[in-house]
């Protein structure tokens, strides 16, 4: 499992998907996130603005990365 610092106290799913090359866009991000293929913590998430902070787990198509 990968791991990624971040140095605020939260990023928006979407903008983290981009951040770690899994979208190469805004567009892409949010297709990726309304097809359901991005879990938070294990669970399926839809909404672009989801908080991610320290201590989650985001997995995209079996790749999983940590937020610390």
């Amino acid at each position: 499992m990968m791991e990624i610092t971040i140095d605020t106290e939260y990023i928006k799913l979407d903008q983290f998907l981009k951040l770690v090359d899994f979208a190469s866009t805004g567009g892409h991000a949010k297709f990726l996130i309304q097809e359901g293929v991005v879990k938070v913590n294990g669970e399926v998430e839809t909404r672009r603005g989801k908080k991610i902070r320290p201590g989650d787990v985001v997995e995209v198509e079996g790749q999983k990365i940590k937020v610390v």
